[in-house]
């Protein structure tokens, strides 16, 4: 069974990204951190379904993602988001279910490579609404540039919460480093307490994981759900 999704506002948030929210559909439930499988609205798109994730926290109004778009040549892209960047207010997507594998499981470090971090943003919205503070949370997020960081002043404005920001393809940004690695990660998890969350690419996924163990990270605190 399907459902319509009408378009309510769309908000650019990078050169490539938008905030599009939905009216909410009657018995549209989700968790912090779950995604929806989404197809749009159009003849010869009806069943090439993505995965996007909610970012708006459960009880509200409409329901909000935050969509980066790829050329439709993109590799490993079909095409759908390019499309979805032309979408408009009233225009309609239909979604067929709900799913995600990271919940919030305390306090920790939040690891992500480009739009890995939208399961991320719902669950800091939820950790701030309960307890008016992130104190004791970090967000490692790496990119391609400075452009493209995704809601970079909404994470700065997070009371309490430490933003790790990195850029692989600009040598002239402030921020310009490598790929995340062992050396970063020990400088700002704590073995013996953080719960790590890791979204991104498989690769990223596995390379991430294995720098944690490898300072003593237990595999039950990482937590991992692949964004490609």
């Amino acid at each position: 069974m399907t459902t319509k999704l009408t378009i309510r506002t769309v908000e650019q948030v990078t050169h490539d990204t938008q905030k599009i929210t939905f009216d909410k559909p009657e018995g549209f439930d989700f968790e912090p951190g779950q995604a929806a499988h989404i197809a749009l609205d159009r003849d010869g798109w009806r069943d090439t379904w993505k995965s996007f994730t909610m970012t708006s926290l459960p009880g509200k109004d409409g329901v909000e993602f935050v969509i980066k778009s790829y050329p439709e040549d993109a590799e490993g892209h079909d095409g759908v988001t390019a499309r979805i960047a032309d979408l408009k207010p009233g225009d309609t997507m239909i979604y067929k279910d709900v799913w995600g594998a990271i919940d919030d499981e305390g306090d920790g470090v939040f690891i992500a490579g480009g739009a890995g971090v939208t399961p991320f943003i719902a669950i800091l919205r939820k950790k701030l609404e309960k307890t008016g503070t992130l104190d004791g949370n970090t967000l490692i997020f790496s990119n391609k540039s400075e452009r493209d960081i995704i809601l970079r002043d909404d994470f700065d404005k997070m009371p309490g919460l430490k933003t790790v920001y990195l850029v692989t393809d600009e040598p002239d940004s402030p921020l310009y480093r490598g790929q995340i690695d062992a050396a970063l990660l020990k400088q700002h998890v704590s073995p013996d307490r953080d719960t790590c969350y890791v979204c991104g690419p498989s690769p990223m996924l596995d390379d991430i994981s294995a720098d944690l163990k490898s300072f003593g990270v237990p595999e039950d605190r990482i937590v991992t759900e692949q964004f490609d």
